[in-house]
């Protein structure tokens, strides 16, 4: 693991799942780590097990709440160099024709808006860095189309530009900007997905499972711990020539589905 000792790391929805795999990796290589999460209860369990590790309570959906949790983390940290925009939400499984309208536009809150307004809050901050960097996390459905899932799709692409357009912005700062996008990742979200793929279909589980695997090139699913390695190394000195880079860790998936 590359070295981050004594960098200062803002990771959003980092008590859980995939932020918790990125919050671990940074702590590991030496980060000083500062986590928000809308779940009060897994942010004291984080903070039981990592007990360096900063945390506060925030829904990125709150412009507010953004506001105070930015603040906060910069000054608990005396400063940032690296963020990242972990938090989102999976939305609704609906066509198009199907959806309502309100679950969309919740969607494209969280995902979209909200990773704008932590970003936001963020640049001051990390202009006062000598080597910032954000990661925004994005999906193996931002390179897709992904038929029933069309809030989600929307958002993952829209957070591509939204790097793209950063990196060009901020790169007069030392600032670098990229995104990971994940396809399927090992856990018990994915094996929920399963679950219920099997329920609709018939088949059984372990059916759906060697689907999933059929399209892929690499056949086992994302290690979040990967995830982790990935995000460090896009934010530490190793990375310091890469920026506005769209970095797929999906084992080479076909489609999105």
């Amino acid at each position: 693991m590359m070295s981050m000792k004594g960098k200062r790391v803002l990771v959003t929805a980092g008590a859980s799942g995939i932020g918790r795999a990125i919050a671990e990796a940074f702590a590991s290589a030496g980060a000083r780590v500062f986590v928000c999460d809308i779940d009060e209860g897994a942010l004291r369990q984080l903070q039981t097990q990592l007990p360096d590790v900063m945390t506060s309570v925030c829904d990125v959906a709150d412009r507010g709440s953004v506001a105070r949790m930015v603040a906060e983390g910069a000054a608990a940290l005396g400063g940032l160099d690296v963020l990242v925009n972990n938090a989102g939400i999976a939305g609704p499984v609906a066509s198009v024709a199907d959806m309502d309208p309100d679950a969309w536009e919740n969607v494209l809150r969280v995902n979209l808006t909200g990773t704008f307004t932590v970003t936001q809050h963020a640049i001051p901050h990390l202009k006062q860095s000598t080597a910032g960097s954000i990661v925004i996390m994005s999906s193996l459905a931002g390179r897709f189309g992904y038929p029933n899932r069309s809030p989600y799709a929307t958002t993952k692409w829209g957070l591509v530009g939204f790097t793209k357009t950063l990196s060009r912005e901020l790169g007069e700062f030392g600032i670098r900007v990229n995104a990971i996008l994940p396809g399927a990742v090992e856990g018990p979200r994915l094996q929920q997905v399963f679950q219920g793929r099997a329920s609709a279909s018939g088949r059984s589980v372990a059916q759906e499972e060697a689907a999933a695997l059929a399209n892929q090139s690499i056949k086992r699913f994302v290690d979040p711990a990967d995830i982790g390695a990935l995000a460090v190394f896009l934010g530490s000195e190793a990375g310091r020539s890469i920026s506005g880079q769209i970095v797929p860790i999906d084992g080479d998936s076909q489609s999105a589905s």
